[in-house]
């Protein structure tokens, strides 16, 4: 069960003691709301958590309260950082929703490398070629190799290499990285275990945040 840690009026710092993500995510962002109601604005990190879905379920619950949300989440390291042979840091979503007229509103729900590796592996089933820019080979250069992506596991940032900007991905994932791992306290970067691994808990963390413009 998700445990409130230290929290003031507009923070909160949640150990998600290695539940279910969604239950850490929706616990979070319940807090994060109820504080910007109160206080005009809640910041809600968590540590000891885990894969929560998607990002952007989170950032939209605010829209029920006629607040902006935003939601953030580590992952195992996928991403290799501009200048790597090795991937380094998570796909790390990013995810902003905004309230706008007529019960309309503006979603926005990211990740932070170039591709997902699941469409990897669908080019490397379908035994295809992947583009520029999606992924690097152990060499540290981009590769169109499907299976040797897959096999790497090395994503390359939004942007993808270097000459395309792909730094600025990169700086995105940092972005993400210190909010939900440096912040929170949990496993961050590389220290976070190896996608498909399962011998240790996953230890992620997650950032939630609710601004309440009225």
């Amino acid at each position: 069960v998700p445990k409130v840690l230290q929290e003031s009026a507009a923070t909160a710092w949640v150990d998600g003691n290695n539940a279910l993500g969604p239950v850490v995510g929706n616990f979070c962002m319940d807090v994060a709301v109820k504080k910007a109601k109160d206080s005009g604005v809640g910041w809600v990190v968590a540590k000891g958590t885990n894969h929560y879905g998607i990002a952007g379920w989170y950032a939209m619950h605010a829209l029920k309260h006629n607040m902006l949300g935003m939601s953030f989440t580590n992952t195992s390291p996928l991403l290799s950082p501009t200048r790597s042979k090795k991937a380094a840091l998570g796909t790390n979503p990013i995810s902003l929703a905004a309230p706008a007229k007529d019960g309309d509103s503006f979603v926005l729900d990211m990740a932070t490398s170039a591709v997902a590796l699941g469409k990897i592996e669908v080019q490397r089933r379908k035994k295809e070629s992947i583009p520029v820019g999606w992924a690097q080979g152990p060499d540290g250069r981009s590769t169109t190799d499907a299976d040797l992506a897959f096999k790497t596991s090395a994503l390359m940032p939004l942007g993808g290499e270097e000459r395309t900007s792909g730094y600025k991905g990169y700086g995105l994932a940092l972005l993400v990285e210190t909010f939900c791992g440096i912040l929170a306290g949990s496993d961050f970067g590389p220290n976070i275990r190896r996608w498909m691994e399962a011998t240790k808990p996953a230890n992620l963390g997650q950032c939630f945040v609710a601004i309440n413009p009225a």
